[in-house]
């Protein structure tokens, strides 16, 4: 498995390279919030009650992170869906390789490419604006989404697979994440101050919230905060559970 995953993985970074465009278009959206609403949110920050810990660039750096590894990884199935119609993955199919194997160099490669796009995140904000966050801090928040690129690039790949419809596929992508983003304190943080109860309450529902928390906890090099080990926890559940959903597809696809 770990040998056809790595020949799997050489092959998505080859496509990679013949086109790293992607990587930049990938992270445009992020990029603009952090440009445009960056500014604002200091000025918010400051002045309104309620707030996590820490500097506006400490609370929106991360959060812009997770966006970036929501939308990246959740949109993956769609390269999936352009080898299922071209015969690409057929072909793979009738091989001896390992299926498990090849979920899991794609979607290494897709953790890798969220990675990077988040390092490029973390430095433009250092660079250009006031982000000040320890190298420790940036390290876990690398891990921490790399395993969220994990879970969700699984769960694409899963999805395209039982839907085969490019039609359908980013009509449900885009009627579950749009509330998922919402809700997750992405752009304007839901604590209990700041939003109404029953807002609060579901929040704490959505597993992003607590992988949003997490980002911004180790962004502060806070590692006592509860939050920081409840995102940790949420996190590795969403990448074993993502992982067997997509494994599990993987491997009925091939019956």
């Amino acid at each position: 498995m770990v040998r056809d995953a790595w020949l799997i993985f050489r092959r998505e970074l080859a496509l990679s390279r013949r086109n790293p465009a992607w990587i930049i278009v990938g992270i445009m959206q992020p990029l603009l919030y952090l440009v445009l609403f960056g500014p604002l949110m200091e000025k918010v920050v400051a002045s309104t009650p309620g707030f996590p810990p820490g500097s506006s660039w400490t609370i929106l750096t991360p959060a812009l992170i997770v966006q970036l590894a929501l939308y990246s990884s959740s949109f993956a199935g769609f390269a999936l869906l352009t080898d299922y119609r071209s015969g690409v993955l057929e072909r793979l199919r009738v091989t001896p390789a390992s299926r498990s194997g090849l979920l899991l160099g794609k979607v290494l490669h897709n953790a890798l490419q969220t990675t990077l796009q988040a390092i490029l995140i973390t430095v433009l904000a250092y660079v250009a604006f006031d982000l000040s966050v320890p190298i420790g801090g940036v390290l876990l928040s690398l891990l921490i989404v790399a395993l969220t690129a994990v879970s969700l690039a699984s769960a694409s790949y899963a999805l395209a697979l039982t839907l085969k419809n490019e039609q359908a596929f980013p009509a449900v992508l885009n009627a579950v994440l749009m509330p998922v983003l919402l809700l997750s304190g992405i752009l304007l943080p839901i604590t209990s101050i700041l939003a109404p109860n029953w807002l609060y309450v579901i929040s704490r529902i959505n597993p992003f919230t607590h992988i949003v928390e997490a980002e911004r906890a180790s962004f502060r090099g806070d590692i006592a905060f509860n939050g920081l080990f409840t995102g940790a926890v949420v996190v590795l559940v969403l990448a074993i559970l993502g992982m067997w959903w997509g494994t599990r597809t993987f491997h009925r696809e091939n019956a």
